[in-house]
């Protein structure tokens, strides 16, 4: 079995950009989505991954395989464990214990084995045979639907042409870790959910459902008609710029989640698709921090994924506040740190003022 070699960073273009392209005719004919960004990954990273006898896939990583078996979503054929170690401690020797008790044929092989089978990846000395991981339909989501008035700060995230497994398993990565309660892909031109996406998320993907729909901008419309706000993301216009389109633009740490919300982020390369966009009723943009050079302009999407979901989810009720500084260890030997540390805790207004104006940008 063999695994993608490393891609280079894609990234989401930013400023300058509304990043309407659709795809041309010539993705429809099969060339990658993304334009000039995608065209300098290797093509291996975007086509379809080599499997082993059965249809399985090798999943590679200590934290992908070990959640991989908790979670018992997919069958496992055999477990790899590499040889040479004094003995098996901490996760490893979790793993071959959950794989004992599953019946699971657990193997031994040298490094250098392990090397040729994973590609040279980083594969912590731990890989796994198993069966692939696809996103659910999103028809098999509707019954457990759930209403604008259930819960008012209800975020999903919406992912239009992913194309780069390691941004798809960061965005996976920084979503879960955030709280965000459903993941949507498009089904077209969208990366799949192979093992170097569950090593990029540190198994994230393999406790996450992520759901996929053939019709992107019809799910977005339903949601709206519901009641949901369908935000979408898009490069910071400059002073220069006009921007075209009618959507209003906000920035992210301006933005005030007060009801359900569709956060939706768009291809590498091309961003969102003038259909999709067309279906958003805010769009939200990140500000640089100076003035930035030609070639400089962009972020990575899994970047502009991490900043915009914790711009939104930090708005959670009960979601930890810097302002908590008083709980953070302290020198002992540092009087001033101690001083401080008393100051905070006796006058915690001032201090959260402070951050409020630091957060507005004051």
């Amino acid at each position: 079995m063999a695994l993608p070699p490393a891609a280079g960073a894609a990234t989401w273009r930013c400023c300058g950009h509304l990043l309407t392209r659709p795809f041309s005719q010539a993705t429809r004919r099969g060339a990658r989505p993304g334009g000039e960004e995608l065209g300098r990954l290797p093509l291996d990273d975007l086509g379809s991954v080599p499997r082993p006898a059965g249809g399985l896939e090798l999943l590679f990583g200590l934290s992908p395989c070990l959640l991989a078996l908790r979670a018992a979503r997919r069958r496992v054929a055999r477990l790899l464990i590499q040889a040479g170690r004094s003995g098996l401690e901490g996760q490893r020797a979790e793993l071959q214990r959950a794989a004992e008790a599953r019946t699971i044929p657990v193997l031994r092989p040298r490094r250098r084995e392990l090397d040729v089978l994973c590609r040279h990846q980083v594969h912590q000395g731990v890989c796994m045979e198993v069966s692939p991981l696809r996103p659910r339909p999103w028809a098999e989501a509707e019954a457990e639907k759930a209403r604008p008035g259930d819960d008012p700060q209800q975020l999903w995230l919406v992912l239009e042409g992913l194309q780069d497994p390691r941004n798809l398993g960061a965005v996976l990565r920084s979503a879960h870790f955030l709280g965000v309660d459903k993941v949507i892909t498009s089904r077209r031109n969208s990366c799949p959910l192979t093992p170097v996406v569950s090593k990029a998320s540190a198994g994230a993907m393999e406790v996450m459902d992520v759901f996929s729909t053939d019709d992107l901008a019809g799910f977005l419309q339903a949601r709206a008609r519901q009641g949901w706000l369908v935000a979408g993301t898009v490069g910071c216009p400059g002073p220069e710029i006009t921007p075209s389109s009618k959507i209003p633009i906000t920035h992210c740490l301006e933005f005030l989640w007060d009801r359900p919300t569709l956060l939706v982020l768009g291809n590498e390369g091309s961003g969102l698709s003038r259909e999709v966009q067309a279906s958003c009723q805010l769009l939200l943009t990140i500000l640089p921090g100076r003035q930035l050079p030609p070639g400089l302009e962009s972020l990575n999407v899994s970047v502009a994924a991490g900043i915009l979901l914790h711009s939104i989810c930090s708005q959670r009720k009960g979601f930890p506040v810097e302002g908590r500084r008083e709980q953070l260890p302290q020198d002992p030997q540092d009087p001033s740190a101690a001083s401080e540390a008393a100051s905070v805790a006796q006058h915690p207004g001032p201090s959260s003022g402070s951050q409020e104006k630091r957060q507005d940008g004051g």
